[in-house]
């Protein structure tokens, strides 16, 4: 693709980072720009910028926030005796699209991988023993996508819990082994909370 200004050129590249975004749609989106109004173009930055400065990671959960603690840890209504344990941020959005849950969440940050070099001091585990060991704790529910290396991490995750007081359950398989968590439509994923097992039977 050949470009007559760098500048032009820069902003396709940087449009071309993202996911799922093209050079060609990267283009198209750059001369969208070029023909609005500067403002326009101002209003998509600031957000943007304002969210790289100032977005927190929620000291309890490690969910994103805009103060120290997030909305769900800091909300009183929610069931505080029950953590679904998931990967990633994406995976609560899902969750809480659901409508089927009401509890609190701890993210680990992936999943056990030794192929890509991810081992357990590498995810949140030390935080959620720790939440569990604080005593109010009384369910874990492993919502963990159903692939090798989810289920890698659930077992690894059950054998550090093993000693602890607290009921750890899984989705029922509404979802499918080798799915994405994030994919799964709401109605299936929500099913798979209101239905979870106890993890091993």
């Amino acid at each position: 693709m050949n470009f007559s200004s760098k500048l032009i050129e820069d902003s396709v590249n940087a449009f071309a980072t993202l996911p799922g975004i093209g050079k060609k749609t990267a283009l198209r989106l750059t001369l969208h720009l070029l023909n609005m109004p500067p403002e326009v173009s101002e209003s998509l930055c600031e957000p943007v910028l304002k969210m790289r400065q100032n977005i927190q990671f929620c000291s309890t959960c490690h969910n994103i926030s805009d103060d120290a603690v997030c909305s769900i840890c800091s909300d009183r209504s929610r069931e505080k005796s029950v953590i679904c344990v998931v990967e990633s941020i994406r995976d609560i959005m899902a969750i809480e699209n659901t409508n089927q849950y009401r509890g609190l969440f701890h993210i680990l940050g992936g999943v056990i991988s030794p192929i890509e070099g991810i081992g357990p001091s590498d995810l949140n585990i030390n935080t959620l023993i720790d939440r569990i060991k604080a005593g109010e704790v009384k369910e874990i529910i492993m919502a963990i996508s159903p692939t090798i290396d989810g289920e890698t991490t659930i077992f690894y995750l059950s054998k550090q819990l093993a000693e602890l007081p607290v009921k750890i359950t899984t989705l029922a398989r509404g979802i499918a082994f080798g799915g994405e968590l994030e994919y799964a439509d709401e109605l299936t994923l929500g099913r798979s909370i209101a239905a979870r097992l106890p993890y091993g039977k």
